[in-house]
């Protein structure tokens, strides 16, 4: 399933990509110290993580091509990126990278940095590209790239919670992360959700009541889980 128009998916990289950017300058060294909701990672390491996923298609992109796409944005997050394993790796990862950071302006230069490389990678590439995940998997570029969205807004919520701010999911990459977390499907107005609170629900930021279950189960919509 295509999730939007190449470009717009591309728009939607850069606005929150540049959004984070702007938090990102406005922290003070106490503030990369902070816990969050993603243990046992500090605000320093979720960033550090969030860089690497932003970045991540720059070398993807100076690699061979694979032959073809074989995973979908959907398909990227299944079980297997959330193994034990995996998940041990990425945490470890993560810490390396982050060491003992303390200087928020060069937080936010290395960030940016990274995505801004990875857009002009993009920039330079023809729209029917495949690229291959670190995890094997041939992708079409378009919708490898509206992983990286994902990971940018939905981190994004967690380092807003943990810096105590009010979220600043931008509207291109919320169009975006609600159209892969409903497959598309338009959520039942009786639930009186905007785009910030599916994405809220739909990745666990928020809890799922009963009653919203059956909305959604009746409703015919599957929330993309993510591991699942």
């Amino acid at each position: 399933m295509r999730i939007a128009h190449d470009y717009s998916v591309r728009a939607a990289f850069r606005d929150e990509c540049a959004a984070l950017g702007v938090v990102l300058r406005g922290l003070t060294p106490a503030d990369l110290s902070r816990p969050t909701d993603c243990p046992p990672w500090a605000v320093r390491d979720l960033i550090a993580h969030v860089r690497t996923g932003a970045g991540r298609l720059t070398g993807m992109l100076a690699a061979p091509a694979p032959p073809r796409a074989e995973v979908d944005a959907a398909g990227y997050f299944g079980a297997a990126k959330f193994t034990p394993q995996v998940d041990r790796a990425r945490v470890d990862s993560a810490r390396r990278q982050a060491g003992e950071a303390t200087d928020p302006a060069e937080v936010a230069a290395g960030f940016d940095r990274a995505w801004r490389a990875a857009d002009a990678a993009v920039a330079h590439q023809p729209l029917d590209r495949v690229v291959r995940t670190r995890h094997g998997d041939p992708m079409a570029l378009t919708e490898f790239l509206v992983t990286r969205v994902v990971e940018v807004g939905v981190h994004g919520l967690d380092l807003a919670a943990a810096l105590g701010r009010e979220p600043w999911l931008t509207p291109t990459a919320a169009e975006v992360v609600t159209a892969l977390l409903t497959g598309g499907r338009a959520v039942p107005p009786e639930l009186g959700w905007d785009r910030l609170a599916v994405v809220r629900k739909a990745t666990g930021r928020a809890s799922l009541t009963d009653w919203e279950r059956a909305v959604i189960g009746a409703a015919g919509v599957r929330l993309l889980a993510f591991g699942g």
